[in-house]
């Protein structure tokens, strides 16, 4: 039997990706006051991002249950008795152990691996690209997790945005950052060290830290794959796409457009990047 891969919706990768790749996604909810939307299930991305945009009251987000998890692997668990279970990082999330304790509820003979991506967003799907193309080549379970965690060791993440008053709102980074880059009028650079963000730097201007995004991406004397994941500037990540097509002429540089349940985090006019290395 095929290995069965799941996710959560703070997954991202190219639309069709999933399909084509059979990944099964957990939607997150998305809460817009005393509304709940099933992440692109209840609420498209356009929907999402109008709202967000134009709307009066700022969303906030929700994991999925344990009972939603379980609902997943019972189903699945009628066509295989392996499943790997990969998601977003839980120093910025909550998601991994709801997946955790949703296994504990499976009632059918299902092994379930469940795996920290120590990433978010693009980050966590080039993990479960990985993770997927290993089960579609007729690998096991055990032969799927140890690629995946590889994979995980070689992902590299970057992000840029106008305002760290998203991220510090969220709790997903420390306060002194957003005062930091308030006071100095500056665009800060996340990065994520062993699961966990930290300021990697700032840039005066977009143009410069698209720029410093770019530097990032080059530094690396082998690249196996890019990803990069958009809000509301596509000109600028199809400009910085081609860019990297052009530099990496012969690996896969991949763009889509970012899940609702993070550019909560990020805000409008952010942009983020993952480099798979060699």
């Amino acid at each position: 039997m095929t290995v069965k891969v799941v996710t959560d919706s703070i997954c991202d990768m190219p639309p069709g990706l999933a399909q084509e790749l059979d990944i099964t996604m957990v939607p997150v909810y998305v809460i817009f006051g005393q509304k709940a939307y099933r992440d692109r299930v209840d609420i498209s991305e356009d929907e999402f991002y109008h709202k967000l945009l134009y709307g009066s009251v700022y969303p906030t987000t929700s994991v999925p249950s344990p009972q939603d998890f379980a609902d997943a692997y019972n189903k699945l668990a009628r066509e295989t008795d392996e499943i790997i279970s990969i998601h977003a990082g839980s120093k910025l999330s909550g998601i991994l152990n709801s997946a955790l304790s949703g296994s504990q509820l499976v009632s059918k003979k299902c092994r379930i691996e469940v795996l920290d991506s120590k990433s978010i967003s693009i980050g966590l799907g080039l993990s479960v690209m990985a993770a997927a193309k290993e089960a579609q080549s007729g690998r096991n379970l055990e032969q799927v997790t140890q690629a995946t965690r590889q994979a995980i060791l070689q992902i590299h993440n970057r992000s840029m945005a106008d305002t760290l008053k998203y991220a510090v709102r969220s709790g997903r980074l420390n306060r002194a950052y957003g005062l930091i880059g308030t006071a100095l009028g500056v665009r800060p650079i996340l990065g994520l060290r062993d699961g966990e963000p930290f300021l990697a730097g700032v840039a005066r201007t977009r143009a410069k830290a698209l720029q410093r995004m770019y530097e990032f991406a080059a530094s690396f004397p082998r690249v196996q794959e890019i990803a990069l994941g958009y809000t509301t500037g596509y000109d600028d990540a199809s400009n910085l796409a081609q860019r990297l097509k052009t530099t990496f002429p012969e690996i896969p540089v991949y763009l889509t457009r970012v899940c609702p349940g993070v550019v909560i985090y990020g805000g409008p006019g952010s942009l983020g990047m993952a480099v798979r290395e060699w």
